[in-house]
């Protein structure tokens, strides 16, 4: 891992619908195109007509004077799913935004079904927002997944960039641990005594792998950005999502699993916990 970014987005798709959040999407995509110094590609998924277009042409021009000019809007007819993942592929878009529905209490979030099912078939990373803004929001603490897995070091090269465009100023990298991995049912002192060494252990384990990956880093790429790791107990999936809402982290970056399969829908993966309801704004790298 010896080279700098690559520019992880360089096409941003958002599906635009004409609903109440309409100008806080489109300033939201136009604010990542700014970030990224990426394209847009904004999609209606419905029948073209001159007033819609021309609202969304103003929304446009009121985020920045020259904002069109990054911009490409398609309209499209059909399955918003279908739509909206073949577009992404037709036009190499490195990054699809999803916006997420409050629950009747409003504090928590979580995505319908069109949503989920774009989500879970992408060929490209997904940003999902909980809530949308036409105010810039500070992103200054982004948290990790650090899970073993071949994808883990791509993904944390990743966070850094993410972190570096956003502005963020600190990485969490968390490594969930499960009960299953300690072997130790505590029933008195002494086995309370071996199950707290052997998450000692693990814990300096799974971190000195997460150092391990991040000596391999250029130091420019970790420039600005302060790099904690932290290893937590429970379920995976949820019990990441519970830390990043517990830290009020402002992103959780994940990375995608593999193909979603029937045994994924009887004993879902660590991801279907966090899409069940979002802690806070998630990014799924692919």
């Amino acid at each position: 891992m010896n080279e700098v970014f690559n520019h992880k987005f360089s096409t941003i798709l958002i599906g635009v619908a004409f609903s109440p959040n309409l100008k806080n999407n489109i300033f939201e995509a136009m604010r990542m195109v700014d970030f990224f110094d990426s394209q847009l590609i904004l999609v209606h998924v419905g029948e073209k007509t001159k007033s819609k277009e021309e609202k969304i042409k103003a929304l446009i021009s009121g985020f920045s004077d020259n904002g069109d000019e990054k911009v490409k809007l398609i309209w499209k007819q059909g399955d918003p799913v279908e739509v909206i993942i073949s577009t992404a592929k037709d036009h190499n878009a490195d990054l699809i935004m999803l916006g997420a529905i409050p629950r009747e209490n409003f504090l928590k979030f979580y995505i319908g079904s069109i949503a989920r099912k774009i989500t879970r078939n992408a060929h490209c990373s997904v940003l999902l927002l909980i809530e949308p803004s036409e105010d810039l929001r500070p992103c200054n603490h982004i948290v990790v997944n650090g899970l073993e897995d071949e994808k883990t070091k791509q993904t944390i090269l990743d966070s850094l960039e993410v972190a570096q465009n956003l502005g963020a100023q600190k990485i969490t990298i968390v490594e969930e641990i499960s009960q299953e991995e300690i072997h130790v049912v505590v029933e008195d002192d002494q086995s309370l005594l071996k199950d707290t060494l052997i998450k000692e252990q693990l814990s300096k384990s799974k971190e000195q792998r997460v150092y391990d990956i991040l000596n391999e880093v250029p130091e420019a790429n970790k420039k600005g950005v302060l790099v904690k790791t932290q290893s937590i107990f429970g379920k995976r999936g949820y019990s990441i999502g519970h830390y990043a809402k517990v830290v009020a982290a402002d992103l959780l970056i994940m990375s995608a699993p593999e193909k979603t399969t029937f045994w994924d829908r009887i004993f879902p993966h660590d991801l279907e916990h966090i899409l069940t309801e979002l802690p806070t704004d998630v990014l799924i790298m692919r």
